[in-house]
C-alpha cells in the first residue's frame, strides 16, 4: 500500500508530485531544493544546509531522524566547494552515513538553484 505525503511545514510541491511516498518500510522523498527560501540565492553549501533542514523536518514528522537515511542522491551544479559539501553532509549525518551519490549536473529547474537532494528513509511499517 502506498501513502502519498505532503508536509504542511514545507513549501508546497512546485509541480505534479508530493513531498514523499511511503511504501512498506521506506519513505521515498522527492527532490528537495532551496526554491522560494532565503537560501535560494546562496552558495552551494548554504542551499545544501537548507535542504537537509527540510529532510530533518520530514524525518521529524515521521517520528525518526536523519540516522534513518538509507540512500541519498545529491545533485549539484558546482563542485568547486567539494570540501564544504562534505563538511555539511557530515554535520547532518552525525556519523550515520547513508549510501550516497554526488552528481554534477548542468543545471536545475531554476537558474539560482545549485542543489537538489532525493532521499530514501527507513520507517516503521
Amino acid at each position: 500500500m502506498l501513502e502519498r505525503k505532503t508536509y504542511p511545514d514545507l513549501p508546497p510541491p512546485a509541480g505534479p508530485y508530493v513531498h514523499a511516498v511511503r511504501s512498506g518500510g521506506h519513505l521515498f522523498v522527492s527532490g528537495l531544493t532551496a526554491f522560494g527560501s532565503p537560501a535560494e540565492n546562496g552558495s552551494t553549501v548554504e542551499q545544501l544546509d537548507h535542504v537537509y533542514s527540510q529532510l530533518a523536518r520530514i524525518a521529524e514528522n515521521e517520528g525518526i531522524g536523519l540516522a534513518e537515511l538509507v540512500k541519498v542522491t545529491v545533485l549539484v551544479t558546482d563542485c568547486d566547494d567539494l570540501e564544504g559539501i562534505r563538511r555539511t553532509l557530515e554535520k547532518h549525518y552525525g556519523g550515520h552515513y547513508p549510501a550516497s551519490s554526488l552528481i554534477r549536473v548542468a543545471g536545475l529547474f531554476a537558474p539560482a538553484l545549485k542543489v537538489e537532494v532525493e532521499a530514501v528513509m527507513a520507517v516503521a511499517e
